[in-house]
């Protein structure tokens, strides 16, 4: 029996100082689990759980993320997790042995505040080599922890409460909460199916001399979109008129399967008033190392690094001297981990077309995005419980990434960075158990 999500009400997120409060019922009762109790009379440490949740204001109208609700979910119901962005495989050799060499010669203390010196230089070199741009690796580099906190030092280093950003929708879920801790107004643009193209129009009507900064992520996740290099001359012409900030998540640059990553940077008049944002997990399969950067100009720098200082100070020390290594890794890595995701995607593709989805294009990170509605759920929430529950696969529902949910209630996403058993079994279960409407 399908359970009424809470998404799609009203009010989106309704507010967690009264009652903890989740998309649904079952992901509440997923959330609750650990704290269930076999006695019958409650503890004094039981007892306390049950005060209501204390939250600031600037962050009571968010949630336990989606992807922590629909892991638990996978892991109550033995379900295929293609929902979460993590490989279910390794990272490379050279890499870990690099850690690992690091710990033992000793590099265990704290790194400087903004970064090891040889992993800015490999950064820089990177930059170089993938953009065109020379940066000052000691001035213009900041090592973070992972890129989450990247944007998180941008976005409170240099916007002030009241400013005006824009993001594009879908959007990554910490971009919006930064922006709420920050006090920024932000304004949405969406981008819709089937290709997810910029509304270039829209966004010269929204754009203006109040604006602050720009968002932008490409490839773009959730939607597996690339921003053209049309779209990106006129985000920059229009950022040059009105004298706006751009923020630019590029972590699935080295994952761009049919067209080249542009970086917004490399346009003429752009690197001034940009920063650029990535980060080891998504290139080497390590995303619990949490090794980040933001590159930018000395005097958007300083702002970011204001706030990196007092965020996490530093980054983790041997991980960062790995990360050197795995910088400097040959062309043929990059190119073999492209012929290896390109085949993986494949599998995923064809597997969703022949089970029914409306499959929509991805030309870059490791996600498809998919039309649910030829299996008769009401919205995105409500379908993917359905997956779990009966078909035993992890989606994520692509609601809680718009600004409007309702935008968002056709469309689930699913990632194929896992291996190639792991798609092809949840691939099989998809085709046998879901029955079209």
């Amino acid at each position: 029996m399908l359970l009424k999500p809470l998404f799609l009400s009203s009010s989106r997120f309704p507010p967690l100082h009264k009652k903890a409060i989740f998309p649904s019922p079952l992901l509440a009762a997923a959330a609750a689990a650990p704290m269930a109790s076999s006695s019958t009379i409650p503890t004094e440490k039981e007892k306390q759980k049950e005060k209501p949740l204390q939250v600031a204001k600037r962050l009571e109208k968010f949630k336990t993320t989606i992807f922590t609700q629909m892991s638990m979910l996978a892991v109550k119901h033995g379900a295929i997790n293609l929902g979460q962005g993590f490989p279910n495989f390794d990272g490379p050799d050279f890499v870990k042995e690099a850690a690992i060499e690091a710990i033992r010669d000793g590099k265990n203390q704290y790194a400087r505040g903004y970064g090891v010196p040889d992993l800015n230089s490999a950064i820089a070199a990177r930059f170089r080599k993938d953009s065109g741009l020379e940066v000052d690796p000691e001035k213009e580099v900041t090592v973070t922890s992972g890129c989450t906190e990247a944007i998180a030092a941008t976005i409170l280093g240099l916007i002030n409460p009241g400013d005006e950003v824009i993001v594009f929708a879908p959007f990554y879920d910490s971009y919006e909460a930064t922006l709420s801790m920050a006090g920024a107004k932000v304004k949405s643009i969406t981008l819709r199916p089937p290709d997810f193209s910029v509304p270039l129009d829209e966004l010269k009507s929204v754009i203006s001399k109040n604006t602050r900064a720009i968002l932008i992520n490409t490839p773009h996740n959730p939607t597996g979109k690339m921003f053209t290099r049309v779209e990106l001359e006129t985000i920059a012409s229009l950022c040059i008129e009105n004298d706006v900030l751009a923020f630019c998540d590029e972590v699935y640059d080295k994952l761009a399967f049919e067209a080249d990553h542009i970086s917004l940077a490399s346009l003429p008049g752009m690197y001034e008033r940009t920063v650029t944002m990535n980060s080891l997990g998504k290139t080497f399969s390590l995303t619990g190392w949490k090794i980040g950067w933001a590159i930018a100009p000395v005097h958007l720098t300083w702002g970011v690094r204001q706030a990196h200082s007092y965020l996490t100070f530093a980054t983790s020390t041997p991980m960062q001297w790995a990360a050197s290594a795995a910088l400097r890794a040959p062309d043929t890595y990059y190119e073999e981990l492209k012929r290896d995701y390109m085949a993986k995607k494949e599998i995923l593709v064809d597997g969703l077309k022949a089970a029914g989805f409306v499959v929509y294009p991805s030309t870059g990170t490791y996600f498809v995005v998919v039309d649910h509605t030829p299996f008769g759920l009401d919205n995105d929430v409500a379908f993917c419980e359905y997956l779990i529950q009966e078909v035993g696969v992890v989606a994520i529902p692509t609601s809680v990434f718009y600004l409007n949910p309702e935008e968002g209630k056709n469309l689930v996403r699913f990632t194929f960075c896992k291996d190639e058993g792991t798609l092809r079994a949840a691939v099989e279960r998809m085709k046998e158990r879901l029955k079209r409407k």
